[in-house]
Order: structure tokens, then sequence, then C-alpha cells
């Protein structure tokens, strides 16, 4: 029986002539120009951007072998990481925050960092120079990832407003399913270096596999996207298998983290290409929208005691897809997610827990103290900012908020 379901981001809906004819190989250039560059390179997913940058930056460094990540962050990442035979030295957050924490960070470079991946999480924007910083003073390069992060901008006094991703020596995106514009999966790297463009470029050749059916897969995916990104049918395909893991208490797979047995890296069809680049003219108009509700939704929970929405700081203009809610402890938390987690509003969590808690890491990565980054992924939740989260469904959520929190 199909139910009324809201998605947990704020993903531009696809329109069938996205998908007509002609079709051209054009999404790499158009979203570089987009993005205010003039290079770009698309891949198959945001994770096999990773590990070609990761394989890329190795080829310019050899002998380094540390990757510096957020200890809260997509546990791809770290996947991407440790396939490209890699290390990752994770490092604490700030407290009540995503962000390296500037200590910890110190603590974690030294000469055999290869890069520390500052990462750009829920549409809000890192601090790429404290990671730009560090990077100097050992040597390393600096990744961004902006994952999340598809049209957030930056701006230093005095200057143009500059996307994400031009900052760092590297910088990533994603067009998976719920990532804004999609191409149901896709990833993008941009750099500024003429010769990390080529050691990009080289190893994306290295790394490229032929996927004919795979890619298959993803144009079908795509074009059931196109039809199924709705309220009354997105039941079908995301708030029943979310159900379905929560009656089993499998968190995990409830918040999407479960592992994947491999990263494929092939070539995006011209199709899908086509589809991403005209869905890219309705993009900003999408951006906006979604900021207009953003204002309106952080103003009502702003009037809530213990409930802080993840903001902009000046000089940030991030995107809203979706907003990160930190209450005050755990406890709160749970008592609030209760009612609300498949109750197809829009609310889940973002990531299940800290990276040394995942099932698929134990044992694969060092786990120092990380006090900030767990309390972090015990006290959040987040809500989606889409535009059918009417007022009868934000009243539910009100609702819970208000008669739990003291």
């Amino acid at each position: 029986m199909l139910r009324r379901e809201l998605p947990p981001t704020a993903g531009l809906p696809a329109a069938w002539r996205d998908f007509l004819p002609p079709w051209r190989r054009s999404f790499a250039r158009d979203v570089a120009s987009w993005l205010g560059g003039e290079w770009s390179l698309l891949t198959s997913s945001g994770t096999a951007a990773l590990c070609i940058a990761f394989n890329a930056l190795s080829r310019l460094a050899p002998g380094r072998r540390h990757v510096v990540l957020p200890a809260y962050t997509c546990p791809l990442v770290a996947e991407a990481v440790l396939r490209s035979g890699l290390t990752p030295r994770l490092c604490d957050t700030r407290e009540g925050h995503f962000d390296f924490y500037p200590d910890a960070l110190a603590a974690c470079c030294d000469e055999d960092t290869l890069a520390i991946v500052a990462t750009h999480l829920a549409g809000r924007v890192a601090d790429v120079a404290l990671a730009r910083r560090h990077a100097d003073a050992c040597g390393a390069f600096v990744i961004e990832d902006a994952a999340q992060a598809f049209g957030a901008r930056v701006r230093e006094p005095g200057q143009a407003w500059q996307s994400v991703g031009h900052r760092g020596d590297v910088g990533i995106f994603s067009f998976s399913v719920g990532k804004g514009l999609t191409l149901f999966e896709g990833g993008l790297a941009v750099a500024r270096d003429e010769r990390i463009r080529e050691s990009l470029a080289a190893s994306e050749r290295k790394l490229q596999r032929r996927a004919p059916l795979r890619e298959l897969q993803r144009a079908t995916e795509l074009m059931g996207y196109a039809a199924l990104y709705r309220p009354r049918t997105l039941s079908l395909v995301y708030g029943a298998p979310l159900r379905r893991a929560l009656a089993r208490e499998d968190v995990v797979s409830a918040v999407g983290d479960r592992a994947r047995h491999a990263i494929p890296i092939h070539r995006v069809s011209r199709f899908r290409q086509t589809a991403g680049t005209r869905a890219l003219a309705r993009y900003q108009a999408h951006l906006e929208a979604a900021s207009d509700r953003a204002a309106r939704l952080r103003e009502a929970l702003a009037a809530l005691p213990g409930v802080q929405v993840l903001d902009d700081p000046p000089g940030q203009a991030g995107i809203w897809m979706f907003l990160i809610l930190v209450l005050s402890d755990e406890a709160r938390r749970n008592e609030v997610l209760r009612p609300l987690w498949g109750a197809g509003l829009g609310v889940t969590r973002l990531f299940a827990m800290a990276l040394p808690d995942y099932p698929q890491l134990k044992g694969r990565i060092h786990a120092p103290p990380l006090p900030h980054a767990r309390a972090f992924a015990a006290r959040t939740l987040t809500l989606g900012n889409s535009a059918w989260l009417d007022p009868q469904a934000m009243d539910h959520v009100m609702a819970a908020l208000r008669t739990r929190i003291p």
C-alpha cells in the first residue's frame, strides 16, 4: 500500500525532457563552467573520484601513506582510503560540529601525511584554511570533499564569491541520488594545478574499467528516480526499506551506511550526462528555493530550547538540501527521533556513528579517543528540506521537538 513519504533531502526532480536526444558528453565541461572553473574530471561516483584522487596524489608524493579524515563523515571515504592502499588517520571534531578540532588536527599531521580531507557536510562549509595551514606545514595536499555541497560558496574579505572545491588541491563532488543534482550515481574532481590535473587524468585511465551493464543499470535507476521521486511513490523505494531496517534495529542500513563490495570506476554515458546538463539549467533556482525554505525552518526551530541548527558563519553560503539539528544529549535525540524516524516526514540521521564504530571498519582503522565526534553522532538528527514539507508535516516535527525537550 502506498503512503505519503517525504524525502530526507531536497533533491531536484528530474523531467522527462531531460532524457530526450540528442545526447552529448558535455556534463564535465558544463559543470566546470557553472562552478567558475575551467577543468573537471567526470567519474562514476564521488567515491570513485576520491579513489582517483588518492591514486593521483600518491603518484606525486610516493612514500606518504596517511590520509587525515574527520572522525565523523561518510564511511565510504574511509573505504576509499583503505582500498587505495593508504591508512586513514582519524581526527576528532570540534565540539558540537563536524569540522576538524584544530589541536587534534595538528597532532595528526606529520611527514607521512599524504592529504588532509576537509569535508563540507550537509551543505555547510568546512574551514579549508585550517586544513591548508597544517597541510602546508607538513608538505601534504588538501582534498575538499564537497560531496554534499555542490553549489556552496565562500567569500574572502574583499573578494568575490567562489565555489567550494577550488581552495584545496583537489575538490570532489557527488551526484548520487539525494545529493540535489543527481545522475543517480556520479562524481566530479576539480583541480587548479596542471600537474595535479594530469595525474588525476592518468589515474582515471589506469583505474577505469568497462562496465556497460552497470551503466545500463544506472541509466535505468535514473529514469526510475524521475518516475518515483514524489511523495506518493517514494515509500516504495525509500520508506519501506527504511522501516524494515528500523524494525530489525539495523541503524546502519536505515541510514544507508552499509559498505559496498566494490567501488566501480567507469565512464558515464552520454545519456546520463545529457540528463545532468539539462537538470543543471534548473539547479540554481532549486538552490534558491531551498535556501528560502530553510530560512523559514531555521526561524521556527530557533524558538525551541535545546535545539541548535547548524548554520553558515559570515563569508559562507552553503546549500540547504536538509538541516542538521544538534540536541542536548543522546537520550533526548533518541526520544525525539523515535516517533519521527520512519514516519514519512523526512527525518533521519546523517551517519549512524563515528567512523571507528562502524562494524565494517572495526579492526581496519586505528581508533584514538574521539569524544567530540562520537558525541556529535549521538546528538544529531536531520530534517529534509523538501518542497513537500508542508505545514501539517512540520507541525508533527515541531510537536515532537517541543514536547520532548524541556
